[in-house]
């Protein structure tokens, strides 16, 4: 939501520099060509940057689900010792009363 956000205020600051730039008198078309294709290329690269965020957010994601189910595993596993742990202590209690 920021990173669209984000993206909206530059197009408005781009948008807002040429129509300034359109206002002024002494500003040639080669120079408004210029800053359009500036601006251009500046919209081009915030939506290239934002792509990027939404892969790396979603790779992030999927790490921290990866690592909660190795989490799940590792406590079951942990479980499983040790009520083996307590059945030996049991048994070895069991056969020192004999």
């Amino acid at each position: 939501m920021q990173k669209s956000l984000s993206l909206t205020m530059r197009a408005a600051l781009v948008a807002g520099v040429v129509g300034l730039m359109v206002g002024c008198s002494n500003v040639t078309p080669e120079q408004l060509s210029a800053v359009e294709a500036k601006a251009s290329e500046a919209l081009a690269k915030a939506g290239s940057a934002s792509a990027n965020a939404d892969k790396a957010l979603k790779t992030a994601t999927d790490a921290a689900a990866a690592a909660q189910a190795a989490q799940s595993a590792a406590d079951a596993s942990m479980a499983c010792c040790n009520e083996n742990k307590s059945r030996l202590d049991s048994m070895f209690e069991h056969a020192m009363k004999k």
